[in-house]
Order: C-alpha cells, then structure tokens, then sequence
C-alpha cells in the first residue's frame, strides 16, 4: 500500500509569494500569513532562488530499485529454492544487480517471513482462576 504524497506548490504561487517579498518589499512573516505557508517554506523557497534562479520544486523520480523484480513467479521459486540462505547471499545470486533491502522487501511482498519454522512451544502459563467472594 503506497502513500500518497503530498503535491507541491504551483510556479504561480511561489512567484506571487517571492515576489510579495522581493518587489513589494513586505516581510517574511506578514507573507506567510497573508499566503497561509510557513516562514520556513518560504525560507527554501528564497535559498532555492538563490542557489537555482528558481522557485521550481524537485523533480519528483521515481524511486529507484522498484522494478528490479519484475517476474514474481520466478522470484517466488527463487525464494524457495534459496531460503536457507540470507538476503544477502540471496542478493549476490540473484540475476543483476540487487541489494540485500530490495530481497527483504520482494520477500515480505510475496508473503515470506524470517521465520524458518514454527516453534512447537506451548504456553507454560496456567490460566488464573477468578475467586468471587460472597457474602
């Protein structure tokens, strides 16, 4: 299940409150509440200004290693086949580059665990016995 991140602020509105500032000569507090933002936003928003010549926010890429297992089929007997060894070992053997974290989160998506067998235990504890006092 993906979060949803939020979404940036337009180029318009940013350029309305850089300029609140730069041509209009007003300040950074009286800016955040007429915009309703923070100080703080608009403090990266002039560093970013400063250090690009633009308001622009990040490029938002894709995060990488998403789609290093595509054949889920494959991986699941991969998995089978491999489950005696750690993810690490399980990383260097798998075809391509891939590390240790993406292994650990293909497993939990496939529905495997850490877990090598079931503990055979029982519960030890003896269950209390509830006294009612009469009177």
């Amino acid at each position: 299940m993906a979060t949803e991140m939020a979404k940036p602020y337009s180029n318009d509105f940013r350029q309305k409150v850089i300029t609140a500032i730069e041509r209009d000569g007003r300040k950074k507090g009286e800016v955040s509440k007429i915009f309703n933002i923070s100080r703080n936003t608009i403090n990266l928003w002039l560093k970013r200004k400063e250090q690009t010549g633009a308001v622009l926010p990040k490029s938002t890429k894709p995060l990488s290693g998403r789609d290093k297992i595509t054949n889920w089929e494959t991986f699941k007997l991969f998995a089978t086949e491999n489950s005696s060894k750690t993810q690490s070992q399980m990383a260097q053997l798998w075809e391509g580059e891939i590390s240790s974290r993406t292994i650990s989160r293909a497993l939990a998506r496939i529905g495997f665990t850490r877990k090598k067998r079931v503990m055979g235990t029982a519960n030890g504890m003896k269950p209390s016995v509830k006294y009612f006092w009469s009177n």
